[in-house]
């Protein structure tokens, strides 16, 4: 497995802090304006990459009324899926110029292509990495035809069973894929929490030997911050500009504040899980002489023995370490020693 992997001269891997990808997905709302404030909310809250959702409704579905396009349930009831991704696609000419606002702020942005023509339109504005959505995961052409572009990418796995999840690694690599992060995923629109199983991501880097990163739906960034400590390199979160809004994915994204949040806590969690390290630590060495250590407690005269009743383990920490403790007794002072003085070897007699 590389140990990382780089979009935009950016590293993701476990050596670094976590790249966050905010997703804009619908939440545009059909206004470019909109998209552009999305942008610029995500950048000033640290944000590494901006994502978008590269479709038309009739790229991705086509237009029936037959029962089984008509969805039962959920946030989108009620609705065909060519309407519902009429109303939330974003418009191919709105690429370019997003694109170059992107340039502008200096935020990365690339986007999941949902067909051929969207990757050939994505080629052509330079994209530097494709997502594979989780409905996609399974579009193994599709699969194929990004990672013959040669960028990294990234694919999510909700709903797809270890065999699907296989068979999308192998055909990205076997495409020519050398740069790909997998995303542990649940595809609910929210998600709870408790579906995440968040130790499914350190199996899944061992298991497909990749890099591995959350896709996350739930509604907070609990789950987020607690999948780096479980090794995730790279972390997507929805955003918009109101929960409220009334867009078809505003109800489970994060607004500003919730993505500033994110932005600096991942960075605190990937730093507090650091590497396995034994070693004394900066902060703490100025509490060093707060720790025990052998005292004497009552006067001594030279040549008088040490015992528990004139020397005991109390704090400070400037004298022999308790584990000393034993080898102390019955040996004799060889001065006298006042009460509250550090015990140290030249107090008793060292050849014994």
């Amino acid at each position: 497995m590389n140990k990382f992997i780089t979009i935009d001269n950016r590293k993701i891997g476990p050596d670094y802090a976590p790249y966050i990808i905010a997703e804009m997905s619908a939440n545009h709302n059909g206004d470019i304006e909109n998209a552009y404030k999305i942008m610029e909310m995500a950048k000033e809250c640290g944000a590494d990459a901006m994502k978008l959702q590269t479709y038309r409704p009739d790229t991705i579905t086509m237009k029936s009324d037959n029962p089984e396009f008509l969805i039962k349930g959920g946030l989108w009831d009620g609705k065909t899926l060519y309407d519902l991704y009429e109303e939330a696609h974003m418009p191919w000419e709105w690429h370019k110029p997003l694109f170059e606002k992107a340039k502008e702020l200096g935020i990365t942005i690339f986007s999941s292509p949902f067909d051929f023509t969207a990757v050939d339109l994505l080629e052509e504005l330079d994209a530097p990495a494709y997502k594979i959505a989780s409905f996609e995961a399974i579009d193994l052409p599709l699969i194929e035809y990004v990672a013959k572009t040669g960028k990294p990418m990234i694919i999510s796995t909700g709903m797809a069973n270890e065999e699907e999840i296989r068979e999308a690694v192998e055909t990205a690599k076997n495409a020519g894929c050398r740069e790909l992060v997998v995303l542990h995923c649940v595809s609910g629109y929210p998600a709870p929490a408790s579906d995440y199983n968040l130790k499914t991501i350190p199996d899944m880097a061992e298991r497909f030997n990749v890099l591995t990163g959350l896709s996350d739906h739930t509604i907070d960034n609990t789950t987020a911050i607690t999948s780096v400590s479980l090794g995730a390199c790279l972390i997507e979160k929805h955003v918009t500009l109101d929960r409220n809004g009334g867009g078809p994915d505003d109800s489970f994204s994060l607004e500003e504040p919730e993505l500033k949040q994110l932005c600096q806590d991942s960075k605190t969690a990937w730093a507090a899980t650091g590497k396995v390290n034994y070693e004394r630590k900066e902060s703490e060495k100025g509490n060093m002489i707060f720790r025990r250590s052998l005292y004497v407690v009552k006067d001594i005269v030279e040549g008088e023995e040490f015992t528990h009743e004139n020397v005991r383990s109390i704090r400070p920490g400037y004298g022999l370490a308790p584990k000393f403790l034993n080898d102390v007794l019955s040996q004799c002072a060889v001065e006298n020693i006042s009460k509250g003085t550090a015990l140290t070897l030249e107090h008793f007699n060292k050849q014994n």
